[in-house]
């Protein structure tokens, strides 16, 4: 007994509603994504009485951040900026510390400090706490209650991240579906225009990121998306540079596809067809892999432990789901869309998805050791239990791809004679019904009954001679009617196509189980577009140990050392002010910052800076120690050791031209 496939509108709806509805249920209780880096800790902490005014308010992340001029405010109980808006950067080998200047003689009461940066996976965070001179008093002050990230232009972002994961899978899926398992699908119209929607897609997403990202980590207002000056800032963040490279790389896809769809589809000699195929392989390849490395590059797998083995294995992540599941949406249309599929192409990207699974396992299995760590962060963190989430959705993916891959199998098998010369005899009977039909609906179709049965006889027979002379009569006497006719044929050849397709129970079952493959596959992406922007089990609970800003001990035991050096030269901008700072101010290796400023307490560009550590009662010294110029008017050196504990000179030497400089010092006890 012939099946017929279900009919496309009917099984879409549905499942695209039952894939709402999961990721609906998925979405609907989720608590805003937090992002990679955490706070750990704050001095003074949140909550905190200090009896005198602090130099100087200082946050400790879990991870590395980016920091602006704006990223650390201090208001005082009227709302008043308390802070210099100097940001201080007091990270030391694995601490991750900044701080910014108080203002002298700051009045007792409630202190807010508000903050908000980007983590280095590229996602902002913000948040708020406040402290006390003296007692607590009332404030003025309303802690903020938006999220960083959040709002209109966070869901927008988010969708566009989402949009963008989902063009990728197109584009690189259905291109290594071309080359490698249809080659002949690159002639086929669905085909292309599918491989083209993906490019655009992609594009059009990465566009969309780029003009969001300025307000996404900022204001979160809709309006700064066209601020050029903020837009050039995100163009000199590392998030703002992969979405750059991005769009440049999708340059060099968009020649690939153009070649794809052109030369290689119209190469006819099978040794040109070959070469060809094999250099699109290569630069193909090149080109997926340095699109996938722009999320790489900006996520997740650039921060962290072992970034050096978590991109590479990123970016083979990305490239087998793009494999499998863009592969599988080309299939899909295909098999709805296409006159007909090579049952050896389907056979081909069996093998294909097969072997993309097991390289989504390895890389998976390593993702979720690093982003997780522990069975408890598996259960007890939101990270661990999407992830949870996203590995039930892969285990019910595969048990529909072996269902697909078992009617492949079937598809592959050649039917026998006999079934075949029935299926034969019930669609020549099924047409000769259909055409009846047609040809009585109509009182035109009745008075070109005699054309078109001619027209049917000389289509089921060899005579094309015969076809072309009726034709030829019917145009001459009546064009009108002569259109008419074609447009009959086209329509009766077009329902004699479908039929053959929608005949096969085998091809009708494959293409069941790839929509309901491919339905699955919607949600799966969307749980992994949320899993990118929230933090990792790993993370979170090392916060959770080392305290937070709002219960946990102070992040800073021990202050660093601040002193002030004024200078003179005796040349031109000869004189300033060296604000030298060490962290953590005692024994062991201490991070030094150097900011050379002019008067007015802007920076100043020196050539060269010098320092000497010494300790003049137990003879030690002088240690030289030469820092690096970050930027304009601030040098920095990590590492720097202190071997024992006293009263060091610190002699700094300023040289502002070839000739103009001169050696300032200072004693500090260093404990």
């Amino acid at each position: 007994m012939t099946t017929t496939a279900p009919r496309l509108g009917t099984a879409l709806a549905r499942l695209l509603i039952l894939a709402a509805a999961l990721l609906g249920t998925l979405l609907a209780g989720a608590a805003p994504a937090s992002a990679h880096a955490a706070l750990t800790g704050s001095d003074p902490k949140d909550g905190a009485v200090v009896a005198t005014a602090p130099k100087e308010v200082n946050l400790t992340f879990s991870e590395q951040v980016a920091m602006s001029a704006d990223s650390i405010r201090v208001l005082d109980p009227a709302g008043r900026r308390a802070d210099t808006g100097e940001i201080l950067n007091l990270c030391s080998g694995s601490i991750v510390r900044y701080g910014v200047a108080l203002r002298a003689g700051l009045p007792d009461g409630t202190y807010t400090v508000a903050w908000q940066t980007v983590s280095a996976d590229s996602h902002p965070i913000s948040g708020a706490f406040t402290f006390s001179i003296g007692a607590p008093s009332t404030t003025s002050v309303a802690l903020p209650d938006r999220t960083a990230g959040g709002g209109l232009v966070g869901t927008l972002y988010g969708i566009a991240r989402y949009v963008s994961y989902a063009g990728f899978a197109v584009l690189v899926g259905g291109g290594a579906f071309v080359l490698a398992c249809w080659p002949r699908g690159a002639s086929v119209r669905p085909v292309q225009q599918t491989v083209v929607r993906g490019w655009l897609t992609l594009t059009g997403a990465t566009l969309v990121m780029l003009l969001l990202r300025n307000p996404y980590t900022g204001s979160g207002e809709l309006s700064d998306a066209f601020d050029l000056a903020g837009l050039k800032a995100v163009l000199e963040t590392k998030t703002g540079a992969a979405l750059t490279s991005r769009l440049l790389l999708l340059g060099a896809a968009a020649l690939f596809v153009a070649v794809l769809f052109g030369a290689y589809a119209r190469r006819t000699d099978p040794k040109e067809k070959k070469d060809l195929a094999f250099g699109l392989g290569v630069g193909g390849t090149v080109v997926a892999a340095g699109i996938a490395g722009t999320w790489a590059l900006a996520e997740h797998a650039s921060t962290g432990i072992q970034p050096g083995i978590a991109m590479p294995v990123d970016i083979l992540h990305l490239l087998a789901v793009a494999a499998w599941l863009g592969g599988l949406t080309v299939l899909l249309v295909s098999l709805y869309k296409a006159p007909s599929v090579d049952r050896s192409a389907i056979e081909r990207f069996s093998k294909v998805a097969f072997g993309s699974v097991a390289v989504l396992a390895a890389t998976g299995l390593y993702q979720s050791w690093r982003q997780v760590g522990s069975w408890s962060a598996l259960t007890g963190t939101r990270y661990g239990q999407l992830l949870l989430v996203k590995i039930g959705l892969m285990c019910v993916l595969i048990g529909i791809a072996w269902i697909s891959r078992r009617w492949t199998q079937r598809l592959a098998d050649p039917k026998p004679a006999e079934e075949r010369e029935q299926t034969e005899t019930e669609d020549r009977e099924t047409e000769e019904a259909r055409e009846s039909e047609e040809a009585q609906g109509t009182e035109e179709a009745d008075k070109a009954e005699g054309a078109g049965e001619a027209d049917s006889e000389a289509a089921d027979s060899t005579g094309a001679t015969r076809t072309a002379g009726t034709t030829e009569a019917a145009g001459s006497a009546d064009p009108e009617r002569a259109a008419q006719l074609a447009r009959q044929r086209a329509a009766v050849a077009t329902a004699r196509r479908k039929r053959e397709r929608d005949a096969d129970p085998e091809r009708a079952g494959l293409r069941r189980s790839v929509l309901t493959e491919a339905a699955v596959a919607v949600v799966l992406l969307a749980v992994t577009t949320v899993l990118t922007s929230t933090e990792p089990g790993r993370t979170e609970e090392e916060a959770g140990r080392g305290g937070t800003a709002a219960s946990g001990p102070a992040a800073v035991p021990d202050r660093p050392v601040d002193i002030r050096l004024p200078f003179d030269t005796g040349g031109v901008e000869g004189k300033g002010v060296v604000r030298l700072s060490l962290d953590p101010g005692r024994t062991g290796a201490n991070a030094l910052h150097i900011f050379v400023e002019r008067p007015n307490g802007k920076p100043l560009d020196v050539p060269e800076i010098k320092v000497a550590l010494t300790l003049e009662a137990k003879d030690v010294g002088p240690l030289p120690v030469a820092p690096d110029r970050i930027q304009t008017g601030h040098w920095s050196a990590s590492g720097v050791q202190i071997p024992m504990p006293g009263e060091w000179r610190i002699q700094v030497t300023v040289r502002t031209s070839e000739i103009d400089q001169t050696t300032i010092e200072k004693n500090v006890k260093i404990g």
